[in-house]
């Protein structure tokens, strides 16, 4: 501080010039000032000489300088302890993250549906005594009147699934039997019987009187059965496929030659236009009705012989009409998709044992298979992923029926150890929507052309 009474810093900046280059050792070297209108000289001079002090340590001063400095430092704000300070306080840390964010299952919205819980034993079981061990025969069927019915060597027994309660509908002699074949047709009342001796008989399940007898369309026994509305499609163990009118009295009208060895599996397509048929020449042909008037009706639209074992089980997808799964005996193992109207085949999965039937399910996209050797199992998968959703264990031996009950949730499937066991896999059933008009009395005619 000078005479006057004014600080003067005692740091002196110097710079040099990048640009500027020293001529003679007599000449001053270029000075940096800098802009000192910003800066408070006061206040740093007092921070250097006194506010690092500690504050702790007594000082010993006159009241004049003590005076002085109190009014220095109000002057100067000096409740200040820094000179470079922020104005405002930091923010609050973030919260930390919570223990279940990386959790490896996301939370459900509210739109998605809780996961289904699938029982993994059968909800009831029955005794079915005397049932054939037979891979190319059908034995069981649920009709849309909630009536199941099953074929235990040469008798048709009738279970009642709003009651429980249980009929004999028919008995066939020695010559005929045993049953090789049942289905219900559309209406629930009406079933079909096909027999060892090639013939197929038609009963009304409410009088419990034969209806008609199906005679001339195969030389041996009719071991598969399918419905399209009047039109009943009978599979023989010559090969051939006949589709038979069951309003008129020279009921065949269509026979379809392509299978060399026993049809053991026949559906009709939701649509009723497409009839897919599986034998035990490993062959799955898929018939199409508009070709019917052509000149070769009994040609096939498509033949598959990716298979290598007979093919007894085919089932056609409920919500796309064109997709049709098949399943292959004990040397193929495989669920194979089919796109029936190209023909390719969409994908194949190896379910490590005999594929003895299949269902799709009637609400979600699911597909359940009965299996043979070596669990016996019935396996759920998810499609077109094909996960595994669950295995449904207890039957002892090959699973080699299954039948869905109308309302899609309850699956039936009968057993090589007779025994008849009811699964509730598919779920409660949901509201459903009104079905459309059917023709509820195909079998009008019947008394009259008998």
């Amino acid at each position: 501080m000078d005479a006057a009474g004014t600080w003067t810093s005692p740091i002196k900046f110097k710079s040099r010039s990048l640009f500027h280059h020293r001529k003679s050792s007599q000449e001053n070297l270029d000075r940096f000032i800098p802009n000192r209108s910003a800066m408070d000289f006061s206040y740093a001079h007092y921070m250097l000489t006194e506010g690092r002090k500690n504050k702790e340590e007594p000082v010993v001063t006159s009241p004049s300088k003590e005076a002085y400095r109190k009014k220095l430092a109000e002057a100067f704000n000096m409740n200040r302890t820094r000179i470079l300070a922020f104005k405002n306080k930091p923010p609050q840390p973030v919260e930390a993250i919570p223990s279940d964010f990386f959790s490896p299952s996301p939370p459900q919205s509210k739109s998605s549906k809780p996961r289904r819980h699938i029982p993994q034993s059968s909800e009831r079981t029955l005794d079915a005594p005397d049932i054939e061990d037979d891979f190319y025969l059908n034995l069981l069927d649920w009709g849309s009147s909630n009536v199941l019915c099953i074929a235990l060597g040469n008798i048709v027994y009738l279970w009642n699934a709003s009651d429980s309660s249980t009929a004999e509908l028919v008995t066939v002699n020695e010559e005929e039997g045993p049953i090789t074949s049942v289905s219900w047709a559309p209406d629930g009342r009406h079933l079909a019987v096909g027999l060892n001796n090639s013939i197929v008989q038609l009963w009304d399940s409410t009088t419990s009187k034969l209806l008609r007898v199906l005679r001339g369309g195969h030389r041996g026994r009719v071991g598969s059965l399918a419905w399209n509305n009047h039109i009943l499609s009978t599979g023989g163990m010559e090969g051939r496929v006949v589709n038979n009118d069951v309003r008129i009295r020279s009921h065949i009208v269509e026979t379809y030659r392509g299978h060399n060895q026993e049809v053991c599996g026949l559906k009709w397509s939701p649509s009723g236009q497409q009839l897919a048929s599986g034998g035990n020449d490993n062959l799955v042909h898929i018939w199409d009705r508009s070709r019917a008037s052509s000149n070769s009706p009994t040609r096939w639209l498509h033949r598959f012989e990716e298979h290598v074992a007979a093919v007894k089980a085919l089932a056609w997808c409920p919500f796309q009409g064109n997709l049709l799964a098949s399943g292959g005996g004990g040397s193929d193992q495989c669920i194979k998709f089919w796109n029936t109207h190209t023909g390719a085949c969409l994908n194949t999965i190896n379910t490590g044992s005999q594929v003895c039937a299949l269902l799709w399910s009637k609400s979600e996209r699911e597909l359940l298979s009965s299996h043979g050797f070596t669990q016996n199992q019935l396996t759920l998968w998810k499609y077109p992923s094909m996960l595994k959703m669950a295995e449904l264990n207890g039957h002892t031996s090959r699973v080699l029926h299954m039948a869905q009950s109308p309302d899609g949730c309850t699956v039936a499937s009968a057993a090589a150890d007779e025994t008849l066991r009811f699964w509730n896999v598919f779920g409660t059933p949901e509201a459903s929507k009104p079905s459309p008009k059917r023709n509820r009395e195909p079998f009008a005619d019947f008394n009259r052309i008998r």
